[in-house]
């Protein structure tokens, strides 16, 4: 085995206040033994999609209107607007754009990224009522990066996430 294979991670997973709201996201325990282990192994390459973006934090929340996902922000049949009414889309796909980049310049094969997010959710999403309400959608970056080939987790299936990992790693 020459080099360990690298992961894409948000970064508000990582413990940085990068959020919308201006703090990072908490795991479980387990979750947090992963993170660290793959920190020690130098595995992690850190990425904030939305501040990549442009988007400052704290930010207004924002939401993927219509109930639509991530590809349909890039199909430009949905918006990512914030609680505010400001369309946002295009710091969404800029912030995207440099998640799938910075993924490529690191050999990146697989991400985790936070669950929920406009931009990061990897199989759920808020429906853009601002309500609470969710949908079974991935976020704009999380569809960006499968669309390019790199296996998408949240931080609810880091044990998957892991296994994969080390398959990778064998396969070398």
């Amino acid at each position: 085995m020459s080099t360990l294979t690298r992961i894409l991670v948000s970064s508000c997973l990582l413990g940085h206040p990068v959020r919308y709201h201006g703090r990072s996201a908490s795991c479980e325990s387990e979750a947090a033994a992963f993170l660290e282990r793959w920190h020690a192994e130098g595995r992690i390459v850190p990425v904030c999609p939305e501040v990549a973006g442009g988007l400052p934090t704290p930010r207004p929340p924002a939401e993927i209107e219509g109930a639509s996902g991530g590809d349909a922000v890039w199909l430009q049949r949905a918006r990512v607007i914030d609680d505010t009414g400001v369309d946002v889309s295009t710091a969404f796909i800029d912030g995207a754009r440099h998640a799938l980049a910075l993924a490529r310049r690191h050999g990146v094969r697989l991400a985790v990224l936070k669950e929920d997010s406009p931009s990061c959710g990897s199989t759920s999403t808020y429906d853009g009522s601002f309500t609470g309400r969710k949908v079974q959608e991935a976020g704009v970056a999380a569809a960006w990066l499968r669309r390019h080939g790199i296996e998408v987790f949240s931080e609810h299936t880091l044990a998957e996430a892991d296994a994969r990992l080390r398959a990778i790693d064998e396969r070398r």
